[in-house]
């Protein structure tokens, strides 16, 4: 690994922006936190991350318009996602079957396994590097 990794977490709730930031950080990971889209869009004009997750229901800017922004955007388009919702898994396949935007990189119901949560992120952002 080349340096600290790190992920941009997008949840408008608290505690699980705390939770988040918690297992990410023991996992080794550097962390940054956004409540909403709008917020996010800000954190991504200052420095990139190597991955971020994202809600789906959040207020100003939900996470399925923020995520189209960050498909829509060069700049961005190529940082992985992994939506973490408390949505069904029927979000999964309508997320997936929306031509406006390609399927995330990731999808985890809330709630998770941290071990899942672990494996997929460490997944994402070694593939990342080595296609970067």
């Amino acid at each position: 690994m080349t340096g600290t990794k790190r992920i941009l977490v997008v949840d408008d709730e608290k505690d699980m922006t705390e939770y988040l930031t918690a297992l990410l950080s023991d996992f080794g990971f550097a962390v940054r936190t956004a409540g909403n889209g709008n917020e996010a869009r800000k954190a991504l004009e200052t420095e990139l991350p190597d991955l971020i997750t994202l809600d789906v229901v959040m207020p100003d800017k939900t996470g399925v318009k923020f995520y189209r922004e960050l498909r829509e955007n060069p700049a961005w388009r190529g940082i992985p996602v992994v939506f973490i919702t408390g949505i069904s898994a029927d979000f999964e396949k309508f997320i997936g079957s929306r031509k406006s935007a390609p399927a995330p990189e990731g999808f985890l119901s809330k709630p998770f396994d941290p071990d899942q949560l672990r494996a997929l992120v460490e997944k994402l952002t070694s593939t990342k590097a080595q296609t970067a």
